[in-house]
C-alpha cells in the first residue's frame, strides 16, 4: 500500500514551481467567459498535454466550476504506461503536486473495489500524467476536496458506466480526461476531431482510439450521461497545431460540459 503519490510530471508538464503555477492558472481561467448553463456541471471533458498545448482548453471547462458544492472529484483517464484491462485504482492514501496533498476517498475506493474489472494497480497510476495534470486546476478552483482516480484500460461501457453509478452524486464531479486525434496533420485533425466531437455532443458512445486515446473511459462517461439525460456543450476545441505552431503533426483537444 502506498502512502502518498508523488507528482510525477512537475517540472515538465507544468511548471514545478507552485507561485507559477498558481499565477498560469490563474491567467487562463480569467481570459474567457463562461457561459451560463441551466444546470450545474456533472462532468467536464478535459485534454491532458502539457500545460502550454493544452492548458487553456482545460481552463474553459474548469472556470465553468463553482467554488463550492464539490467536495469529490473523479477522474478517468486511459493507460499511457502500462497494459491493462479493466480499470485500476491506487492504493495511496494522497496524491501531490506543488499546490499541495489531496486526499483519496478510502470509502468509495473500498466499494469499487467489489466491482467487476476493478483492481488496486498503482504501477498503472505511478507515471500516469493524464489524472496528474487535472489536478492543479482542480486544487486551484475548488480548493479542499477528496479524489477518486481510475485508470481505464480495455473495458466495456457498461462497466465504467456501472462504476459511475456506484459513486456518483450531486456532490461529485466527473472529470474525463482524453485528448482526441494524433499525429495528424493539422487540416485532417481539424476535419476528424469535428466527427468526433460531434458524436461526443450527441452523446454516442461509438469512440475508437483513434478518434480519443481515452476512448473507453469516455463511451462509459457518455453511456452513463445518456441514461442520466444529461445534455453537453463544447466550451473550445483546438489542437496543438494552433497552440504550439507545428501543423504537421498534431494532437487534438476539447474541452465539454456535462449538465
Amino acid at each position: 500500500m502506498q502512502t502518498l503519490r508523488a507528482a510525477a510530471v512537475a517540472g515538465t508538464f507544468y511548471p514545478a514551481n507552485p507561485i507559477q503555477l498558481r499565477q498560469q492558472i490563474a491567467l487562463w481561467c480569467q481570459e474567457g467567459d463562461a457561459p451560463a448553463l441551466p444546470r450545474p456541471v456533472r462532468a467536464l471533458l478535459l485534454p491532458h498535454a502539457g500545460y502550454c498545448y493544452s492548458g487553456a482548453i482545460a481552463a474553459a471547462g474548469i472556470r465553468l466550476l463553482p467554488r463550492q458544492g464539490i467536495s469529490r472529484v473523479l477522474i478517468l483517464c486511459p493507460a499511457h504506461h502500462v497494459y491493462l484491462r479493466g480499470m485500476a485504482l491506487s492504493s495511496a492514501q494522497r496524491f501531490a503536486t506543488p499546490l499541495g496533498e489531496i486526499p483519496l476517498d478510502n470509502a468509495a475506493r473500498a466499494g469499487l473495489c467489489h466491482l467487476p474489472g476493478v483492481v488496486i494497480n498503482d504501477e498503472a497510476h505511478r507515471f500516469e500524467h493524464a489524472i496528474e495534470v487535472q489536478l492543479p486546476f482542480l486544487q486551484q478552483q475548488l480548493g479542499d476536496f477528496s479524489l477518486l482516480p481510475v485508470v481505464v484500460g480495455e473495458t466495456s461501457p457498461s462497466a465504467v458506466a456501472g462504476l459511475l453509478e456506484a459513486v456518483m452524486d450531486e456532490q461529485t464531479l466527473l472529470i474525463i480526461s482524453s485528448d482526441l486525434s494524433h499525429y495528424l496533420t493539422w487540416q485532417q485533425a481539424r476535419e476528424q476531431d469535428e466527427e468526433t466531437l460531434a458524436h461526443i455532443l450527441a452523446l454516442k458512445g461509438d469512440l475508437q482510439g483513434n478518434q480519443a486515446c481515452g476512448c473507453y473511459g469516455l463511451n462509459g462517461a457518455l453511456l452513463w450521461a445518456r441514461r442520466h439525460k444529461l445534455q453537453a456543450s463544447r466550451l473550445a476545441a483546438a489542437n496543438s497545431g494552433d497552440t504550439a505552431g507545428d501543423k504537421h503533426r498534431v494532437v487534438g483537444y476539447a474541452a465539454i460540459a456535462f449538465y
